[in-house]
């Protein structure tokens, strides 16, 4: 998918619905931060989850936000204006400007499986995590993910659309090996649903549906 400033505000709009709020919840609450930790957002995007992580790891701790989008990391900033203790990183995942070992915990939503070579990521994410660290990443079962709307036609077409938007439709299904492989241990997975009967600014297919108009 090109990375345009129009999807960049279409994702800042969804990441502020209600599934990008139950979203933001789900990584928090699995997420063992602690004040005084070092946490690393892959593809921060607008910055919601820093705004949080912020405050969770306290003045003491820090929180860096990593993504390839100049706009995104803009919007990022001034979310985030009031914290002294977040630093953006405009950097592609695979290059990530820290040292060894230097974060408690990394954090992805929605970002790893846009990366063609995500295995290289991947293990750029192990260097700069410390021995011990959390990884919680949220990624789309895109095959999936499907419209049901009274065209049935029209819903198949959609679905084909989407199985060619990113480089990896079924991540989720092969992270627990590449991490594996990575020397990761107590790996789990845990389902978010996402069921909308309706079609609103509060339901992601409300943002897709525009993503898809083009």
């Amino acid at each position: 998918m090109e990375f345009s400033s129009d999807i960049g505000r279409l994702q800042r709009r969804a990441a502020s619905s209600m599934a990008g709020m139950s979203r933001r919840q789900a990584i928090l609450e699995a997420l063992p931060v602690s004040k005084g930790d070092h946490v690393l957002d892959i593809g921060c995007g607008g910055g919601h989850l820093l705004d949080h992580l912020a405050k969770d790891v306290g003045d003491d701790g820090h929180v860096f936000g990593l993504d390839p989008s100049a706009d995104q990391l803009a919007e990022a900033k001034t979310r985030c204006a009031e914290h002294d203790n977040v630093t953006l990183l405009h950097s592609f995942a695979d290059a990530i400007d820290l040292p060894d070992a230097s974060c408690h915990a990394i954090t992805s939503t929605q970002t790893l499986e846009y990366i063609e070579d995500v295995d290289a990521s991947l293990s750029e994410a192990t260097r700069v995590l410390m021995p011990g660290g959390w990884l919680v990443n949220v990624s789309i079962l895109w095959d999936h993910f499907c419209f049901y709307g009274a065209d049935a036609d029209l819903n198949a077409r959609i679905h084909d659309a989407f199985r060619a938007h990113c480089h990896h439709q079924m991540l989720p299904m092969e992270l627990p090996g590449k991490l594996t492989a990575l020397g990761y241990r107590h790996i789990r997975d845990t389902s978010l649903a996402f069921v909308n009967t309706r079609r609103n600014a509060n339901t992601p297919a409300f943002y897709l549906e525009q993503l898809m108009a083009g």
